[in-house]
């Protein structure tokens, strides 16, 4: 039997040019194209895909709100979250949600189908380019945490008052430690960093999260 497939997108042109990439595919079948939630909701009722194309901008509902929903009432629908937007926001917010894959609007009718056919047999399935971004997401995260714990809590004061361009001489008056302590730590810090600039410093301590920027 071929995979059901329906597809929710407020945008005619998407849902159409979709299907006829999908036309021509033997063991994929299109039974249902809803422009918004409510008419989703309504027609899964009618309608039973076993994979669904979401565009995460909907009206009414965003795709992160639908895609919560969909996961309490069809706990067996597997869902793709097709999309223009490739932020990590709101990628993040579609996978908590449990879907089983994001792909980006601008895939390959090839892609789309290797996309559909893995998701329908239990895998997931990330656009490359979504894949790169939750890679150096993560490697930024881990990264972070590291540096975290690696600077001291008296480090991390002293971190902050860096940044904000205090001397040493003015960050031993505001944390009560002399100014031979305060260089010390400045020190340490520098050399877990790995740079030597107080510039370069506030830039990886921004990207590692440890300081605002």
């Amino acid at each position: 039997m071929p995979i059901r497939i329906a597809i929710a997108d407020d945008h005619h042109l998407i849902s159409e040019g979709i299907a006829n990439m999908l036309r021509y595919s033997a063991d994929i079948e299109l039974v249902g194209a809803f422009p918004d939630g409510p008419a989703l909701f309504e027609g899964l009722e009618l309608v039973q895909p076993d994979v669904l194309l979401l565009d995460i901008q909907m009206p009414g509902m965003q795709g992160d709100e639908i895609a919560a929903v969909l996961k309490r009432c069809f706990p067996r629908l597997k869902i793709i979250a097709l999309t223009s937007f490739d932020t990590l926001f709101h990628i993040r917010r579609m996978m908590q949600q449990g879907i089983e894959g994001y792909l980006l609007k601008h895939i390959r009718r090839e892609s789309l189908v290797e996309a559909i056919t893995l998701v329908f047999g239990g895998g997931t399935y990330l656009d490359e380019a979504v894949s790169k971004l939750i890679d150096e997401d993560d490697q930024l995260q881990r990264r972070q945490k590291a540096m975290g714990t690696l600077l001291t809590k008296r480090e991390k004061e002293i971190l902050v008052l860096i940044a904000a361009n205090h001397t040493s001489s003015e960050i031993a008056v505001q944390l009560f430690i002399s100014k031979r302590t305060v260089e010390h730590h400045r020190e340490s810090i520098f050399a877990k960093l790995e740079v030597k600039k107080v510039s370069a410093l506030v830039q990886k301590a921004v990207q590692l999260g440890l300081i605002e920027g």
